[in-house]
């Protein structure tokens, strides 16, 4: 292997060196995210997003893409090279399958991050929903009760008031008008 490689051009060198040490790179970066490690412990996560930003979700320049370039480009370049392609047409072409590659990377890293969902319940989506009294609620405001509602896909048990002149009782239908401050549902009976 070394008089293999000892008997290669310069060119020929570069590519290859390229293309393998990136290539491990990039399968140690797929291991460590599959199991998902995600190089933390090794330095902290480049890639990361800090917590609260709403910035930019395409991340074209990311190490990962990088690497994904260079391997790409390495193989690429080494397949020009076997083909009995001229050196400008070599670099050109791997040049054009690495970006193809870092954009086809930071494509699929981008849709997965929408498929991912905090779970933080947002109260404001229950505005409008109906459901069902759980636990009485007082009359006027006079007493907080519990709803059974359907909120992001999940049925909740919530706490609730209501404006009503009568208490809502267990099994009662009503809908959410309206979400205080601090939490609590506003309900009215629904069939009045």
């Amino acid at each position: 292997m070394e008089l293999w490689f000892e008997g290669l051009p310069i060119f020929e060198k570069i590519y290859w060196a390229v293309a393998i040490i990136s290539s491990v790179i990039l399968m140690i970066l797929l291991i460590l995210t599959m199991i998902g490690s995600d190089a933390d412990e090794f330095g902290g996560d480049v890639d990361a997003e800090i917590e609260g930003d709403t910035g930019i979700g395409f991340q074209f320049l990311s190490i990962k893409n990088f690497v994904a370039f260079l391997t790409i480009f390495g193989w690429s370049g080494i397949a020009c090279l076997e083909g009995g392609w001229s050196k400008t047409m070599t670099v050109l072409i791997s040049l054009v399958c690495g970006l193809i590659m870092m954009f086809a990377m930071a494509s699929l890293f981008y849709y997965l991050s929408k498929l991912q969902s905090s779970g933080t319940l947002k109260l404001r989506n229950a505005l409008n929903q109906v459901g069902e009294v759980y636990l009485t609620i007082g009359s006027n405001r006079s007493s907080i009760g519990k709803v059974s509602i359907k909120v992001q896909g999940t049925l909740r048990e919530l706490d609730a008031l209501t404006e009503e002149a009568r208490d809502l009782v267990m099994g009662d239908v009503v809908q959410v008008k309206e979400v205080t401050k601090n939490g609590i549902l506003i309900v009215e009976l629904l069939n009045k």
